[in-house]
């Protein structure tokens, strides 16, 4: 649903609302200049600014499309900046369109809303009137205030993903058979879309603190710096974030394989014991076979059975010790390490 605020900034710096854009453009006309703030605009409401403000159709397609980068373009009359703004909720990250056009009596905001509906821009002008001594100097410093209040927000996205990731790593040690890998994945798709962002967006801070826009006088240029400041810091912890998450990636292949390698080891050890077992009772096996009470009792005499039988159990079981004592001493001598010549 579209959403809209009009305000002339008088020379003192004060913001004073109005109904329409035309009523806006008016009251700067006679000091001050206009800010025009849309939220969800319609195609028909930017396009009835091409005429008063000479807006690029191009400004307008880029608004109206939210698959953009962070950019700057300047225009006769006017410049274009896309930013981004970042939010979290129910444990997502979603990164947010900001457009704005510049010019020497005007400023223009266009923004959207977040998962909770509420608009992205809600709430900005009271900083804007916190600062009235740069409300007044110009449009320029108008949009650094807005910015400036955009990107010390965006440090709450990043810190969600750190305690993110920290709450990935406790869960991983804690049990690794419950621990589901796509989590990593999500938070590393969420740190490449961020700084993406950042990237483009120091970009964007980098042609104006070169004073490529002239829309944006040299008196700006130091507090634009100072956003510059902030991006790079928050593009640097986003390259920490990254690192640790694949730390973490390679920590789990790690744990996984170490994993595996402990359940190899525990059944090679019990299909060893296995076999010793069987290698022991197999000669024993083949004398009670070739041996049995029949053919034992025709080779000794029916009658001699009480002293036959007893004799064969104590055969076989000097048999079965002599067979555990050989393969007890292949084992150390197998493991015992080798010699060096």
């Amino acid at each position: 649903m579209s959403e809209f605020r009009f305000y002339h900034v008088t020379p003192a710096g004060k913001l004073v609302s109005v109904d329409t854009a035309g009523e806006a453009l008016a009251a700067a006309g006679g000091g001050g200049y206009a800010w025009l703030d849309y939220c969800q605009p319609t195609r028909e409401e930017l396009s009835a600014l091409v005429g008063p403000l000479g807006l690029n159709p191009l400004s307008i397609e880029d608004c109206l499309d939210e698959d953009q980068i962070s950019k700057i373009d300047d225009f006769p009359g006017n410049a274009f900046l896309l930013f981004n703004a970042f939010s979290c909720a129910g444990r997502r990250l979603s990164i947010h369109e900001l457009d704005f056009v510049l010019g020497d009596r005007f400023l223009v905001s266009v923004s959207g809303r977040g998962p909770d509906g509420q608009r992205i821009l809600d709430g900005v002008e009271r900083f804007v009137e916190l600062d009235t001594d740069g409300a007044r100097q110009g449009p320029a410093f108008l949009l650094h205030a807005i910015l400036d209040e955009v990107v010390d927000q965006k440090i709450e996205a990043i810190e969600w993903i750190e305690e993110e990731l920290d709450r990935a790593e406790e869960s991983m040690m804690a049990d690794l058979s419950r621990f589901d890998p796509a989590r990593l994945l999500r938070l590393r798709r969420d740190l490449l879309a961020v700084r993406k962002s950042l990237f483009h967006e120091r970009e964007v801070l980098v042609k104006i603190c070169r004073k490529d826009c002239p829309f944006v006088p040299e008196a700006a240029i130091y507090s634009y710096r100072d956003i510059y400041d902030h991006l790079t810091k928050y593009f640097e912890l986003t390259e920490a974030s990254r690192d640790i998450v694949t730390s973490l990636m390679e920590m789990h292949l790690s744990l996984q394989n170490n994993r595996m390698a402990r359940s190899a080891n525990e059944t090679n050890a019990t299909i060893r014991r296995l076999t010793f077992i069987t290698t022991i009772f197999m000669p024993l096996t083949l004398l009670a076979g070739v041996g049995g009470m029949s053919e034992w009792s025709m080779m000794t005499g029916p009658k001699n059975w009480p002293i036959a039988y007893p004799a064969f159990l104590l055969a076989m079981a000097a048999i079965g010790l002599v067979s555990y004592w050989l393969l007890r001493r292949l084992e150390r001598k197998d493991r015992e390490p080798p010699t060096a010549e």
